[in-house]
């Protein structure tokens, strides 16, 4: 029987890679035309995953298996596979292709809206997203929360009860620190980084800085899109997007880091899960820990730029030159709110998550309705960051992920980041890492996360991987003590 399980989990994969590999070309290569009839090849593969997941077969196979199985990854893929059957069975199938359909297009059409700035164009689409989800939660049940149901999806053990709770501890600490970092009399230029900076050279140095992280390009590459991510096709083919702005260069580079980290993940995810559900990051919570790990706790560091910089002025145009390596780094990590979740600095970025999160769980809790998005948002971005968006572009429509119906995914940003400063605190008593990171040579960190982390893929769950490394459960002032730390240098406060 465990032969015939693991051969209808390698026919689910290769259904999932090339599923995989569409979505990747739909949001980076596809000509607007094609879009319709994508989506009804996304429907068609999404549902003979689902028929494949929800099958009689597969039920055999998980009951036959999951307590009695000797081989721990056939026991453990048939517990997750039960979990998935639990939860996909209660959806039809018809309905299922037809939601999946329905966020491919409602992708595309988030495009144009965001490019027009423009959200009556996505409106329809994401109504329909959010009555989809409402469904979708009573169909899987939930204790206390409708939006526990939708949360669990991307944190699994994660409730909303203590999500309000940890972001509200986060939430008072922080803005109490950006309240007195407004009342420093340090001053930063952020005009030092506004230098026009060639797209072409942007990459060169973000490729450069990829392969000293240990991304293999022999099994991904980087790519451009309108909203940066990272997708895995098979541990063999990680792919990194990014976007530029060539008279900012930080979106690209620290977007690149960050999805560097996401895929360093995914390439280090032991061998021996391959083809099985184990072979993917246990939490999109535990995945952000990983990219916000690189991308703040190590390239935003001071230790990163007394090594980086030369090669960073290598590449970057003349105007670069002039500038000292302690004013860029002031300048890299100033604190300052901003429209956009992706600009922001590591000290407000919580902040963004925060009026997300209180904006889905609203909408799923039928205490708000689609069409007050864009008033709502605005408004919580004036009281969370003191700043009111003048277009939906630099305001509702900016994150692709509720067009794609992902609601619940957005707190696994800052849970992300709590669980990076955790891992950051531990990692310390292992190992020197700030003269690791001012050499230059990452190898001992990355084999430190795949140690600990990679290498499990989903074999643990997000809250016990956490216990295991740290011997804690989540611990918000990790991070707080970090930001507190740092700022408190740049700043003199």
């Amino acid at each position: 029987m465990e032969k015939e399980f693991l051969q209808l989990l390698k026919d689910q994969s290769a259904y999932e890679e090339a599923l995989a590999l569409i979505f990747w070309d739909l949001r980076t290569k596809i000509p607007k035309n094609g879009v319709d009839q994508r989506s009804e090849v996304i429907g068609f593969l999404s549902q003979k995953i689902h028929q494949i997941s929800t099958s009689d077969q597969m039920k055999k196979y998980i009951d036959g298996l999951k307590n009695t199985s000797q081989n721990e990854i056939v026991r453990k893929s048939a517990l997750d596979c039960e979990e998935e059957y639990e939860r996909k069975s209660k959806i039809p199938d018809e309905e299922y292709k037809e939601y999946i359909m329905l966020q491919s297009k409602s992708e595309s059409v988030w495009q144009e809206a965001r490019e027009k700035g423009d959200f009556s164009l996505l409106q329809p689409y994401l109504e329909q997203l959010v009555a989809y989800n409402k469904k979708f939660a009573e169909y899987w049940g939930y204790e206390k929360n409708r939006y526990d149901a939708l949360l669990h999806t991307y944190e699994p053990g994660m409730t909303t009860e203590l999500l309000d709770q940890v972001f509200s501890e986060v939430r008072k600490e922080l803005t109490t620190l950006v309240e007195k970092i407004n009342q420093s009399n340090v001053t930063i230029d952020p005009s030092l980084m506004k230098q026009h900076f060639p797209k072409d050279k942007q990459e060169q140095f973000s490729q450069e800085i990829l392969k000293r992280m240990g991304y293999d390009f022999n099994a991904g590459r980087l790519d451009e899109t309108i909203h940066p991510f990272a997708i895995s096709l098979n541990q063999g083919d990680v792919r990194v997007t990014t976007r530029y702005d060539e008279e900012d260069f930080r979106m690209a580079i620290f977007g690149t880091i960050h999805e560097g980290g996401h895929a360093l993940y995914e390439q280090n995810i032991s061998k021996d899960l391959a083809q099985t559900p184990l072979s993917s990051g246990t939490s999109m919570g535990i995945h952000e820990s990983q990219s916000l790990f690189w991308e703040n706790f190590i390239s935003r560091s001071e230790e990163f730029w007394e090594n980086h910089y030369d090669l960073f002025k290598s590449i970057a145009p003349k105007s670069f030159e002039h500038i000292e390596l302690k004013d860029f780094y002031k300048a890299i990590n100033e604190v300052k709110p901003s429209y956009i979740r992706i600009e922001a600095d590591e000290l407000t970025y919580c902040l963004h998550i925060m009026i997300r999160y209180e904006l889905e769980k609203a909408l799923i809790n039928d205490e708000i309705e689609v069409k007050d998005l864009p008033e709502l948002w605005n408004q919580k971005m004036e009281d969370y960051l003191g700043i009111r968006p003048t277009s939906d572009k630099e305001g509702v429509l900016q994150d692709i992920h509720w067009s794609a119906g992902n609601f619940g995914y957005f707190p696994s940003y800052a849970l992300g980041y709590m669980y990076a400063a955790q891992f950051y605190h531990v990692m310390k008593k292992d190992l020197d890492v700030n003269t690791i990171i001012k050499d230059g040579n990452f190898v001992a960190i990355k084999e430190w996360l795949s140690t600990h982390i990679h290498q499990y893929g989903r074999k643990k769950k997000p809250l016990e991987l956490l216990k295991d490394i740290t011997g804690e459960s989540l611990e918000p002032r990790y991070l707080v003590a970090y930001l507190k730390e740092k700022y408190s240098k740049i700043y003199n406060i």
